[in-house]
């Protein structure tokens, strides 16, 4: 093989940290034996599945996550740990690194994780392909203690411009991941927009009381409730003295109860006057519905 081919696969594998992959060689010219030849020498070191470090393995952490990425491909990004640590939040390199790819892909040495990411999903950060701030927290929350949570989103907002508006979407996108619930928590995030001030005094009040986050305004069977407990089925109207008042609306809403109720889905009623002059006895009640019903 001449020179001029060799310092390509010398300035290639520079940019890939000292990795170079096995279709990159091919389509450099080198058949199967000559690779075969430079792994024999010494010049070629198998480091991942199709990839080779260039001489010798690097010692650097990020320049081997590098080469975990070559070997999960062109649409696999760091993710999870990998790029919990690639982004500051972390002082250490956990290894095997994490990466996450559209489809199944084991390799060994690299634990694989199987997700499609949207271009929303995706930065470039210290030249490698890795997941965004928000699909990062996402993806760590169920592993982090709520001091280490907090740490993250806090460095994340801080040094890397996460956004609420960012975490909205990827919770929007991925409601029931296993994360989102400790996302929406750090972030103060409702699951649901409030419409009034009496709907964010109930989502105070859960919040208070230690209740389950309900979802708000959400809609079932074609009907939309103020709040939807969705572990224990159980609906939520919140009363106020100037809201479903009016023969019209007090028929509409005890036939929308019966309709719910024939879906297994009663509906409790919470008016305002005791959410103001009896929170505690409403909380321990709620509670109590809630905790039998989930049983």
């Amino acid at each position: 093989m001449d020179e001029a081919t060799e310092r390509a696969i010398g300035a290639l594998a520079h940019k890939q940290g000292g990795y170079i992959g096995r279709q990159q060689l091919l389509q450099m010219g080198l058949g199967s034996d000559a690779i075969s030849y430079r792994v024999e020498s010494g010049r070629l070191i198998p480091e991942y599945f199709g990839v080779y470090a260039v001489g010798h393995v690097p010692r650097l952490p990020i320049d081997r996550a590098k080469g975990a990425l070559l070997a999960c491909g062109p649409r696999a990004a760091l993710s999870h740990a990998s790029a919990t640590t690639l982004y500051g939040v972390y002082r250490w390199w956990e290894e095997p690194f994490e990466v996450t790819v559209p489809k199944v892909r084991r390799r060994r040495g690299i634990r694989t994780h199987r997700a499609g990411l949207t271009r929303e999903d995706i930065r470039y950060h210290a030249g490698l392909r890795v997941t965004s701030p928000a699909r990062t927290l996402l993806d760590m929350a169920p592993r982090l203690t709520d001091k280490q949570l907090k740490r993250a989103f806090n460095v994340l907002r801080l040094d890397h411009g996460l956004t609420t508006e960012q975490l909205k979407d990827v919770l929007h996108r991925f409601p029931r991941h296993p994360g989102a619930g400790c996302v929406r928590q750090v972030a103060k995030i409702r699951r649901g927009a409030t419409r009034s001030a009496l709907e964010a005094k109930f989502a105070d009040f859960c919040e208070r009381y230690g209740l389950p986050e309900p979802l708000l305004n959400h809609s079932i069977n074609g009907h939309e409730v103020d709040a939807y407990f969705e572990d224990a089925r159980v609906i939520v109207e919140i009363d106020g003295h100037d809201v479903h008042s009016g023969p019209v609306s007090f028929e509409g809403d005890r036939d929308r109860d019966a309709d719910m109720l024939a879906l297994d889905l009663p509906t409790i009623r919470v008016t305002e006057e005791r959410l103001d002059n009896a929170p505690a006895r409403e909380a321990e009640r709620l509670h109590k519905i809630l905790a039998r019903r989930a049983a």
